[in-house]
């Protein structure tokens, strides 16, 4: 491969940079679910994060790929403020 030239699989900086928020909200989800005191509730939440991180993984619609991390972000908050509440 000849100097400064990129693999064909190689991610644009737009592709990279979305993958790194994608990964940051699965994180942050998982992280959020340790938090949950029943263990078969905190099972059936990683089991449905991980099923659907995996069913929209070959997603390449920049607009679609945007609304679902939006639409993650605001089910983490949720998840985040029952928690809140439970607690309390």
């Amino acid at each position: 491969m000849a100097a400064g030239r990129l693999p064909p699989s190689a991610l644009t900086l737009k592709q990279f940079l979305r993958r790194q928020q994608v990964l940051q909200l699965y994180r942050k989800i998982l992280r959020a679910i340790r938090e949950v005191p029943a263990e078969a509730d905190r099972q059936y939440l990683k089991d449905w994060a991980r099923e659907e991180f995996k069913r929209n993984k070959d997603a390449t619609e920049e607009d679609a790929i945007r609304m679902m991390i939006t639409q993650g972000n605001m089910q983490l908050q949720e998840l985040q403020r029952t928690l809140k509440l439970a607690k309390s």
